[in-house]
């Protein structure tokens, strides 16, 4: 194969021409392969509406910006599963989704909960929400890594979101929308943020939605489950949100404790077998 054949597949194929030989084109920029429309269009919403939760928050709309949080995370959950089942996937994608959830789960909430209540703390206050985003950073960051997603090591950062927008949202729907905790309610409401954050670095492990196969087939009860936890949020969404979002925070650490029970069992059953 020449020279020149050779630089026009590498243009056609959006790479630069590795032997550096000049052509009719020399000069010209390598073509763009552009990006996958669908998926990047359902991120784009993610983050239009951790966006608008920050501006929500900013004028003391605390109820819509947490309702835009649980909207951010229903679109989170679907660019990915819409990429998987469109063969859309890519790793423009994938950096252009983690920079979304920076801004809807680690931004958004830690300004959300500062506005309500911690601004009132002062220093403690924008200190235990920097907790809460840097974590979320660095929970992100270590996901990137991660090859096996069938097991969240630590918080995934939506669930941590909904802690957060859960919280706030159940307490503002029938009050104010300017009042917030004080005193030691804010107190209270910073450790809570702080512990958020620290779970999303934590070793502990999750359960990852990611393994639910939408195309499998399930036993007829499921769907039934599925339409009485619709009914259920509908009849009170704020509460129902937050208490499904703690049960499956607190599943992490209830998991890692019975597990260390079991191991202790274990070796204490082969101890007692060992001095017979």
């Amino acid at each position: 194969m020449g020279e020149k054949e050779s630089a026009k597949i590498h243009a056609l194929n959006g790479q630069p021409d590795p032997t550096g030989s000049g052509s009719e084109n020399e000069g010209a920029p390598a073509r763009s392969r552009g990006i996958y429309l669908l998926p990047n269009l359902i991120t784009s919403g993610a983050l239009f509406s951790g966006f608008y939760a920050i501006v929500a928050s900013m004028n003391g709309n605390f109820e819509a910006a947490a309702m835009a949080l649980f909207a951010a995370m229903v679109l989170d959950a679907a660019d990915g599963r819409v990429a998987r089942l469109t063969r859309t996937e890519s790793a423009f994608g994938a950096q252009y989704d983690s920079l979304s959830d920076m801004v809807a789960f680690g931004v958004a909430p830690a300004l959300l909960v500062f506005a309500w209540s911690l601004q009132s703390l002062g220093q403690v206050g924008w200190v235990a929400t920097f907790i809460y985003m840097a974590c979320a950073a660095l929970r992100l960051a270590r996901f990137n890594m991660q090859d096996d997603h069938a097991v969240f090591v630590g918080l995934a950062s939506p669930a941590a979101a909904a802690l957060l927008a859960g919280l706030v949202w159940t307490f503002t729907e029938n009050a104010p929308r300017s009042l917030g905790p004080d005193g030691l309610g804010a107190v209270a409401l910073a450790v809570y943020t702080a512990v958020v954050g620290l779970l999303m670095v934590s070793p502990l492990r999750y359960w990852s939605p990611k393994t639910i196969r939408l195309a499998g087939r399930v036993p007829f009860f499921t769907l039934v489950a599925i339409v009485l936890a619709y009914a259920g949020v509908m009849l009170d969404p704020p509460r129902m949100l937050l208490g499904g979002v703690l049960i499956y925070a607190a599943s992490g650490p209830v998991m890692f404790f019975l597990q260390r029970a079991r191991r202790a069992r274990v070796a204490a059953e082969k101890k007692s077998a060992e001095t017979r």
